[in-house]
């Protein structure tokens, strides 16, 4: 067993459950931008970060029976939930990997909605940048989304509160 996978175990040992796939995207990005040591490669897509090696890596956690991925139909999509099968927590009984308490600051990214996970995750793709440009950003490249000024604000103090959480 791999050291990521390992990882991700311990997140969802820390998650309970997470439903969404895009939600589980972000929060594990979120979570890397916050110092935690995710090592998944992440490009910008559709919906923002998402990463390729992150969604293997849950496939594979899945057919070995470690995580639990159930799909339910909606009225016109499909969701997925994710959670830690019993042979998962045996198995992480006996794999001992460094990993920080991210209990807290998972809690608080399973209130809030994909679509505000989905800006804090673009925000903080393009940190490198001025906050203007920033804010710039996301207007262009979310433009579907009709993001307020107020979210963005909003965006700004949760990245703060996360960033304070997860050290």
């Amino acid at each position: 067993m791999l050291e990521n996978h390992a990882k991700l175990m311990h997140f969802f040992a820390s998650s309970d459950e997470i439903i969404g796939r895009k939600k589980l995207q972000k929060i594990i990005y979120i979570l890397k931008k916050c110092d935690v040591p995710f090592e998944d490669r992440y490009q910008f897509h559709f919906y923002g970060p998402y990463s390729e090696e992150l969604t293997l890596r849950i496939e594979e956690l899945c057919n070995l029976g470690f995580i639990n991925e159930t799909r339910e139909e909606k009225k016109n999509y499909y969701q997925y939930r994710y959670r830690l099968t019993d042979a998962g927590k045996d198995f992480l009984n006996h794999y001992q990997v460094e990993f920080p308490d991210i209990g807290e600051p998972v809690a608080k990214m399973k209130e809030k909605s994909s679509r505000f996970l989905e800006l804090v995750s673009t925000m903080l793709y393009f940190e490198h940048l001025p906050r203007e440009e920033v804010e710039e950003k996301v207007f262009t490249v979310k433009s579907k989304q009709n993001y307020s000024e107020e979210e963005i604000e909003e965006a700004w103090g949760f990245i703060e509160e996360i960033r304070h959480t997860t050290h």
